[in-house]
């Protein structure tokens, strides 16, 4: 018996890393696109942590979201999530 021609072949699910990647990529383009469109940065910051926060809790709970985000301060303030430019 012969399959159809629109049959695709299930991938492997990528590694952790790549995965990530992979997201921030796409993330990173709908990011340009709506700035691009004029939606402000500030706006979208604070939609995407709505969105990441409410996927989190639907995935881990409440509980386990609220522990993850007390230490958000401490790796702010050590400057884990600034983006710095390399110096030649």
């Amino acid at each position: 018996m012969s399959r159809p021609a629109s049959f695709s072949i299930a991938r492997d699910p990528l590694p952790d890393l790549e995965q990530k990647q992979t997201a921030l990529s796409y993330l990173n383009e709908a990011w340009a696109e709506a700035r691009h469109e004029g939606v402000d940065g500030d706006c979208l910051a604070q939609a995407s942590l709505f969105t990441a926060l409410a996927e989190l809790v639907s995935t881990y709970g409440e509980d386990a979201v609220a522990k993850f985000a007390e230490g958000l301060s401490a790796r702010v303030r050590n400057g884990e999530f600034s983006l710095k430019l390399a110096k030649q």
